[in-house]
């Protein structure tokens, strides 16, 4: 009894330190620490896995206010509200042996849960908005690029062409700040996923779901629905000026066409791997599809795969 105790006491100290080492360098270093941000809940998903939800919790109250001392109790909250969230609940998932789909989806719910509440924090306890920082930090940004053009001996016409065509992009921002929030918590829930499966099949846990491979995926008929109710909204709230409708129906059809985009480029890897392409061939195709433009014919191409499922067609003829 005493062994199964001091077990997860030791492995949650650990791993509590980890996570407060994981905090100092998302904080201090560049680069690493952009990534290290990413992950943070990872130790108390390893944690939860191991030894329980209950370990999990409190180890991440520890790191909590050991971050609350060294750096300052906001961010402690906001480690706290990640780890906890995002950490626990996927940690979870793994332990309860879900489906990849369904720990994928409970754990986006979970993450898009700690953005809101880090977003209601800041907002109650020091009457900030994380995302007017980041569109002032834009701003900025792109005023200082605008003094080296005018260093540069562009003339002030092409000067306002160039702002004009930056502000009507930062106002589209600002109108897609709630799919940002929920693509967010996707791809934070996602890269955890991954590492953390990755972490535990090396710690001796091989029972741990994995995705299928990316040129199986495939994306369910709602995202076909959402996408056709997306460009009717955003046409009916633009011709009747119901400026409620628009941003909400640019929310829908922006979340659509990304996720229809990486169905598309799954059909594309199926492709490529029917045909047997070079990885040199794959890697060129794949920069090309993403420097050029073709976001909106990847994404068109990944709706009628939805719709009339290639793979398993092509799956036929053979």
């Amino acid at each position: 009894m005493e062994n199964r105790r001091v077990k997860p006491m030791v492995e949650g100290g650990i791993l509590a330190a980890i996570a407060v080492a994981m905090s100092l360098i998302s904080m201090y270093v560049p680069i690493i620490g952009s990534f290290m941000a990413l992950i943070l809940p990872l130790p108390i998903i390893v944690l939860v896995v191991r030894h329980g939800v209950r370990w999990g919790i409190m180890s991440t109250i520890i790191a909590g206010v050991l971050i609350s001392m060294l750096i300052s109790p906001l961010q402690a909250i906001s480690i706290v509200v990640v780890c906890g969230f995002i950490g626990v609940v996927l940690g979870y998932t793994y332990r309860k042996g879900y489906s990849a789909v369904r720990c994928l989806t409970i754990g986006s719910v979970s993450a898009i849960a700690s953005i809101l509440v880090v977003f209601a924090v800041s907002l109650l306890l020091i009457n900030v908005n994380p995302m007017n920082i980041q569109m002032d930090m834009m701003q900025q940004a792109f005023e200082e690029s605008l003094a080296v053009y005018r260093s540069s001996g562009m003339s002030e016409t092409e000067i306002a062409d160039i702002a004009g065509k930056f502000q009507t992009g930062l106002d589209t921002v600002k109108q897609l700040v709630p799919v940002t929030v929920v693509l967010a918590g996707l791809f934070e829930t996602y890269i955890n996923f991954i590492v953390a499966g990755v972490v535990l099949r090396r710690v001796g846990h091989t029972n741990i779901v994995i995705m299928p491979p990316f040129k199986e995926w495939k994306l369910p008929w709602g995202i076909v629905y959402i996408y056709a109710f997306s460009l009717i909204g955003m046409y009916w709230g633009s011709s009747h000026e119901i400026q409620v409708l628009l941003q909400t129906s640019m929310n829908f059809n922006m979340f659509a066409s990304i996720l229809a985009f990486i169905q598309g480029l799954a059909l594309l890897f199926y492709t490529a791997d029917r045909y047997q392409l070079s990885n040199f061939l794959r890697g060129i195709i794949l920069i090309l599809i993403l420097t050029s433009g073709l976001f909106q014919v990847v994404a068109l191409i990944g709706l009628f795969d939805i719709i009339f499922d290639y793979r398993k067609r092509f799956a036929l003829k053979e």
